[in-house]
């Protein structure tokens, strides 16, 4: 083959390659569209992604969380052991949300789906999408093991060649709360992945495509070379970095021991706390997950995210810790701890490569499942009406850690990247009304580049009648650490309106006349405080980000009430410290 030749070929799979892209963006898209729960529709709680026939993670699109998706990469192995390729037919669809199957509670349901091309199979589509309710205790830490966290669904065929296993429904309708809701999701899971095999036939026949191992053996090989080259920049050495979560019964110790090799990375999380008792614990899968996606954000961010991009990260999970839950231990809010993960990854390759880590953020998602009515209040409640029951879920973010360059994101998921759910979506399906949600100011680490600023969010219902809340909320008594001098971010909260503090995991009760109020951590800052350029301070203070008194006190620049720097007081004052 010539030069050209081979040239040429490169760049037709290289547009190959991109199309699949294309394909399992729209299959994500879809489920968007179509999804009941407002957990994907409005917060993109989804992942969705193509494999070979052998399992492996070809494409996955880029709407989507890396916890959902890189464990998700590890489940269709399990559907194949179950049901072989061989078994499949087209319109076959198979479902679980066994956690230590799939991507890690009870709450994700995953399905897969064959492809199918002039008959022959040559592929295998994948989703996992976060649905509302599941039955059990329902989304929060209480449960003592996972048969208490809902309804357990293990592999089975929800579709037969595109006629729907009745039974199946019949079961899953019963052990849930909100049944049409969850059926809703369950055929759009199914849409989607219909939809992206038609489009990956129509793909295969205008390129004249065969089957897909051709076009997976170079994406396999371009990615692994391309990760590998990267991990070769990084000086050689081990890391070790160690971060606490605020726990359940007590706080837990997050140790990593990251070694740099020419072939990978390794870590090693000896030194973790053991398991709890409660559901904060983490499946290996789910820590493996956002693990790999804290290396690959600083290692190499832009090579696509597939079975050999992620194979060079290699975890070593000591059997008892948290991070390695076994059957049946409680895991339904792993991503409380899950979700620390690429801050205690990022925390060893700041070692090695300070100019390309960003300060420790809030993290965990404060997504507070609510309920009311009946189930909650009872009907004895003489002349006080009750309110219609309800469960809801809203996905809700403090900041983001400070980058090298640049401020951190203001109220914004990382590592996650579920969007932020509108006030508007939740009160239009459940009877809450959320009276404020607004930024805090000072929540933002100071430093050279500020953290991103928490935010503060009131719940009530209509009537102001009594609510439960399953809390599920950490970095409140382990705030986000700042880096090269920079502060760290604030602290969580989480009260009542009338002044209670509540506890930061389990079920409670907000009583008649009461609100609840979550104050969300900030991200913490990154590089001396008095470093900041005094602009920025006085941009900071116009926008309300940062008080006048702090931005004298931390970064000791002086700021008048109309927002102007004081270029002499200022000066005075930095000479001074």
């Amino acid at each position: 083959m010539s030069r050209e030749t081979d040239a040429l070929a490169q760049i037709h799979r290289q547009v190959m390659w991109n199309r699949l892209i294309a394909v399992v963006e729209e299959q994500a898209q879809i489920m968007i569209r179509t999804a009941f729960s407002t957990t994907v529709r409005e917060a993109g709680d989804l992942s969705a992604g193509i494999f070979d026939l052998q399992g492996r993670m070809m494409a996955q699109a880029v709407t989507g969380t890396p916890g959902h998706v890189n464990s998700m990469a590890e489940s269709v192995g399990h559907f194949l052991a179950k049901f072989p390729t061989g078994t499949m037919r087209p319109g076959d669809h198979y479902i679980t949300n066994d956690p230590w199957l799939g991507t890690g509670h009870l709450h994700d349901l995953t399905v897969v789906t064959p492809a199918f091309h002039n008959g022959t199979i040559v592929g295998l589509f994948a989703n996992t999408a976060h649905v509302i309710d599941i039955g059990g205790l329902g989304m929060g830490p209480d449960g003592r093991s996972v048969f208490e966290e809902g309804m357990y669904i293990p592999i089975v065929k929800c579709f037969d060649q595109g006629v729907a296993n009745e039974t199946f429904f019949d079961f899953l309708r019963a052990g849930s709360r909100l049944p049409v809701e969850l059926e809703g999701d369950v055929y759009s899971l199914c849409a989607c992945n219909d939809a992206a095999v038609k489009r990956l036939d129509e793909m295969m026949e205008e390129f004249e495509m065969d089957g897909l191992d051709s076009l997976a053996a170079f994406i396999f090989d371009s990615s692994r070379r391309a990760t590998l080259a990267e991990i070769q920049k990084i000086p050689a050495g081990t890391y070790v970095n160690e971060i606490y979560s605020d726990g359940y019964e007590e706080p837990v110790r997050l140790a990593a021991s990251m070694e740099i090799l020419d072939d990978g990375i390794e870590v090693d999380f000896a030194g973790t706390s053991g398991l709890s008792g409660r559901g904060i614990n983490v499946p290996a899968a789910y820590c493996r997950a956002y693990s790999c996606f804290g290396i690959k954000c600083v290692v190499a961010p832009e090579i696509p995210n597939n079975w050999a991009s992620l194979a060079p990260f290699r975890m070593k999970i000591p059997e008892g810790c948290i991070l390695n839950a076994p059957r049946p231990y409680p895991v339904s809010v792993r991503h409380v701890i899950g979700h620390l993960l690429p801050d205690l990854m990022m925390g060893c390759l700041h070692q090695a490569v300070p100019g390309r880590v960003m300060a420790e953020g809030a993290s965990s998602l404060w997504n507070p499942p609510l309920r009311g009515g009946g189930a909650i209040s009872g009907q004895a409640r003489g002349n006080k009406p009750v309110i219609d029951d309800f469960e809801i879920i809203t996905f809700n973010s403090g900041g983001t850690g400070a980058r090298p360059t640049q401020d951190g994101l203001n109220a914004t998921a990382f590592p996650s990247g579920v969007r932020t759910m509108p006030v508007e979506a939740t009160e239009n399906v459940a009877p809450i009304i959320l009276w404020r949600k607004e930024l805090k100011p000072d929540s933002g680490g100071a430093g050279r580049t500020r953290g991103g600023v928490g935010q503060v969010i009131e719940f009530a219902t209509k009537g102001d009648l009594e609510f439960a809340v399953n809390a599920s909320f950490d970095r409140i008594a382990h705030a986000p650490r700042g880096r090269e001098g920079g502060l760290n971010g604030a602290a969580g909260r989480v009260a009542q309106k009338s002044g209670k503090t509540l506890r930061t995991k389990g079920f409670q009760i907000i009583p008649d006349g009461d609100r609840l109020v979550l104050e969300l951590p900030g991200g913490a800052g990154m590089g001396e405080p008095t470093d900041r350029d005094p602009a920025l301070v006085a941009r900071d203070v116009r926008d309300g980000l940062v008080s006048a008194d702090n931005a004298r006190t931390l970064y000791k620049v002086v700021v008048s009430d109309t927002g102007v720097v004081d270029d002499a007081e200022t000066a005075r004052i930095r000479l001074r410290s």
